[in-house]
């Protein structure tokens, strides 16, 4: 037993000691800096309290904006990203020719850099739309992402195209496992095409519910480079998501201390929705 758990230790003491290092010690060190009004410069920062938390929730609009604006994004990209990929899973799983290929052609947008990919539809946004607009005399698709709503909606397709592929793939592995058994039963019962996926395939596919909403969630709220490269939060700030805002009040306005009082409300706010989302969700689940 002694020698048993020695082993246990052992093998996991190397990814213990890199979380302490990489993660816990930092979020301790960032906490301290956060009660503080440190510039990124002085070695002798003066300690303020709760004043950094404070100012964050009274008096300072953009945070509010930038919080509001990447929560409508999670929720609407969370949705659409499982539901693609969900749906997406079903087709490929079909028996045809390039079944394969497509498979392929759809993950590949995950493997692209969020920067290039933000670069990318940038110039689709702002110059292939807007001569699609100019010839078809479609006044909509002129100015894409000159204000929040288009914004908001050019964030929206790049996440979506980006990661659908990596759900669909996550979903594929779980509809793999569901028994050909189950849903022979539920077809000599009589149950049509959409009873049982509501009966039998979504139950089963829980699992990878699980683990899609916690991964989609964390990576929506979590946008920086894509955000950066797109609209650099423009225009006034309008569409600036929570990881922009920060980086700005550290790197931009120098307000280093301020930025990680954002900082740890982030981390709070990650952490507590997907844990909730995990709770929820495993809750659900049901066993093959």
């Amino acid at each position: 037993m002694k020698r048993s758990r020695l082993r246990f230790w052992l093998f996991l003491a190397p990814a213990l000691i890199s979380f302490i290092v990489v993660v816990v010690i930092p979020v301790i060190i960032g906490f301290y800096y956060s009660t503080t009004n440190w510039d990124g410069v002085n070695m002798s920062p003066t300690m303020i309290g709760l004043d950094n938390f404070i100012r964050m929730f009274t008096n300072d609009p953009d945070f509010l904006r930038a919080f509001l604006f990447t929560a409508g994004i999670a929720v609407v990209t969370v949705i659409l990203v499982n539901a693609i990929g969900l749906a997406l899973a079903m087709f490929v799983m079909q028996k045809f020719k390039g079944a394969n290929l497509l498979r392929s052609v759809i993950f590949m947008p995950n493997l692209i850099g969020g920067l290039l990919l933000g670069f990318t539809w940038n110039f689709i946004f702002t110059n292939i739309f807007s001569s699609i607009g100019t010839a078809l005399n479609l006044e909509f698709l002129n100015g894409w992402l000159s204000n929040s709503e288009t914004g908001f909606m050019g964030m929206i397709i790049l996440n979506v195209w980006q990661m659908s592929g990596y759900m669909m793939i996550l979903y594929i592995a779980q509809l793999q496992n569901i028994p050909d058994s189950v849903k022979e039963a539920a077809k000599i019962d009589g149950a049509s095409w959409f009873q049982t996926f509501r009966g039998v395939t979504l139950p089963l596919v829980m699992p990878a519910f699980s683990i899609g909403l916690f991964l989609s969630i964390s990576s929506s709220f979590k946008m920086f480079d894509q955000n950066l490269a797109l609209t650099k939060g423009g225009p006034y700030h309008s569409t600036e998501m929570l990881a922009l805002n920060i980086y700005n009040s550290a790197f931009t306005s120098h307000e280093y201390g301020y930025a990680q009082a954002k900082a740890i409300v982030f981390l709070v706010l990650v952490a507590s929705v997907g844990l909730a989302q995990l709770i929820f969700t495993k809750k659900r689940e049901v066993e093959m």
